[in-house]
């Protein structure tokens, strides 16, 4: 099992264009993994962990429902945000400026097949982070993501989580609210769920943070967890 993971930290991004790249290097480890079943062989796969940023978009998943996305062209426009449908799963989410989004491209044969404890592990990561803030997130029976006081009506997500895979590859990730601006989250539904808030570490905190900081403890944290090298 190859543990070694690339971690690439592509700055600010158009959506397409950071989709586009996914998809090469998620087709790249698949046809690796292709390969050697029908050859025999046992070439290491690689791995990847993406950190990036997006200008504003929103994106809904294949099971998502596009009335949830409350606004039309011209709206979208006006708010210099663009709108995808895309081949994760889950419903509609927003990714903009001051948010972490990450891109895991795993081959989980490398860690281990378990989609359910991979998604719970990415969790996990967040919560350690954010509890290096003083900020206890935690985990909503029945929904993904990480809430912060999810056993009431507070119950506000700061990081949400949609992702694909494919012989075991994974693509697509995780979204962790950071310096975001939060109003853009008034023009959809967030994730299919209508009566719960949306929150960003700035906010809890009351003050901006240093987003690299958080990179790298975020890094640390999922690296530790997965046993990265």
């Amino acid at each position: 099992m190859n543990k070694k993971v690339i971690f690439e930290d592509w700055g600010l991004v158009d959506y397409q264009a950071a989709w586009d790249r996914q998809e090469a290097l998620f087709a790249g480890v698949v046809g690796q993994k292709t390969e050697n079943r029908i050859n025999g062989t046992a070439h290491p796969t690689h791995n990847y962990l993406i950190f990036t940023e997006h200008p504003h978009v929103y994106t809904l998943g294949k099971s998502g429902k596009a009335e949830n996305l409350l606004l039309d062209d011209r709206e979208l426009e006006q708010k210099q945000a663009t709108y995808y449908k895309i081949n994760r799963g889950g419903d509609i989410t927003y990714h903009g400026p001051g948010q972490i989004v990450g891109y895991p491209i795993l081959d989980l044969d490398n860690f281990f097949t378990d989609i359910h404890l991979y998604l719970r592990t990415l969790e996990e990561a967040v919560i350690r982070t954010l509890a290096g803030y003083g900020i206890a997130g935690e985990r909503y029976p029945g929904y993904t993501g990480v809430w912060l006081d999810a056993d009431n009506e507070r119950a506000r997500k700061i990081c949400a989580l949609g992702v694909r895979a494919s012989r075991w590859v994974t693509m697509h990730g995780f979204a962790f609210n950071v310096n975001t601006d939060l109003a853009y989250f008034n023009h959809i539904v967030p994730c299919g769920i209508d009566d719960k808030d949306v929150t960003s570490l700035a906010r809890e905190l009351g003050h901006p943070v240093d987003i690299n900081e958080v990179k790298d403890r975020l890094r640390t944290q999922i690296a530790d967890l997965f046993g990265m090298e």
